[in-house]
């Protein structure tokens, strides 16, 4: 699970969020945030704790700011001071209201931070939420290349050594982009979706076995790179074996599952002679016809049992024809 605490946020999103610390313990700003959820706390400032989010970033909008500020001063602390005591992670206002001071004084004493943004509730949200997704996705790290090829995210993956930066690298240069090479950090972003995106260390740096390590950015242009990529098709390298039954017809998709999102998986083994660019690009162009609804295999299949069918039919009549 990814750790943020509010000094890392308030240090990260400061200007795209507009946010301005209105209180001084510093204690405060080193409580962790532990979910991407936010919450709207109007029932919690009326007294209702029961089911009270309190993990989550706490945001108030305009209505439970007008709601505190016609609050006494005794009433006004103790409702903060019960709010407090529930340890929530921090507490954005937007649209740049300053809360009362005694507001702020209880928050200071219960070592929670109390941000204000110029935002309106609705970006507030919409950005806060975006971001605090990105950072607690989940992701894993895989040994593998990843392509954009015609606007396919082709994952190679493979053992050492099996040819999956040099196959990156001869689509490079047929006008394809790399994303990464060697480590893969794959991050689910929705339940169907999963991103690729290279490691900060490597960059777009790819290794060639008998070359070294070459900059992709620095030889091929600008162009010829993505930061990140959604992930679509795995395609798997393997040596060829004949003992090993391989996919004739492509009739049924093999899937595999990358962090609970399932995506098709194509085994390509690897022989003398075969041009795996090119079977690479088909690949693309043939994932990209099934999500249009076209699936060649399965026309194929239909348009040889329909053959098949009227050859069985002409014949019986001709068997019964004696002109």
């Amino acid at each position: 699970m990814a750790n943020l605490t509010v000094g890392e946020l308030l240090s990260a999103r400061a200007q795209d969020l507009e946010l301005t610390l209105l209180t001084a313990n510093e204690k405060a700003l080193e409580k962790p945030i532990r979910n991407s959820e936010l919450h709207r706390p109007g029932l919690a400032l009326t007294g209702f704790f029961e089911r009270f989010a309190n993990r989550r970033v706490q945001v108030l909008g305009e209505t439970e700011m007008a709601f505190i500020a016609r609050q006494s001063t005794d009433r006004l602390r103790q409702v903060a001071k019960r709010l407090f005591e529930h340890q929530i992670p921090m507490i954005v206002i937007s649209k740049g209201i300053t809360p009362p001071l005694e507001f702020i004084h209880v928050a200071d004493e219960m070592q929670t931070s109390i941000l204000s943004s110029r935002l309106t509730t609705a970006d507030l949200v919409t950005r806060l939420a975006a971001y605090l997704d990105q950072v607690f996705a989940p992701s894993i790290n895989v040994h593998g290349t990843l392509v954009d090829v015609y606007g396919v995210g082709l994952l190679y993956t493979g053992k050492s050594g099996i040819g999956k930066s040099e196959v990156a690298l001869d689509l490079v240069e047929r006008g394809h982009r790399l994303v990464a090479d060697d480590v893969v950090k794959v991050t689910r972003t929705a339940p169907d979706v999963i991103i690729g995106s290279g490691s900060e260390l490597l960059g777009h740096h790819m290794e060639i076995r008998g070359v070294g390590i070459i900059d992709v950015e620095e030889l091929f242009g600008i162009r010829a790179i993505r930061l990140q990529k959604r992930i679509e098709v795995e395609v798997r390298l393997d040596l060829w074996s004949e003992t090993e039954d391989y996919e004739r017809l492509g009739i049924e998709d093999k899937r595999t599952t990358v962090l609970g999102c399932s995506i098709p998986i194509v085994v390509v083994p690897i022989s003398p002679g075969k041009n795996i660019t090119v079977i690479s690009e088909v690949i693309a162009m043939n994932h990209m016809l099934k999500v249009y609804g076209e699936n060649s295999a399965m026309e194929f299949t239909k348009k040889l049992s329909q053959r098949l069918g009227r050859k069985t039919l002409t014949k019986g009549y001709l068997e019964s024809d004696f002109e």
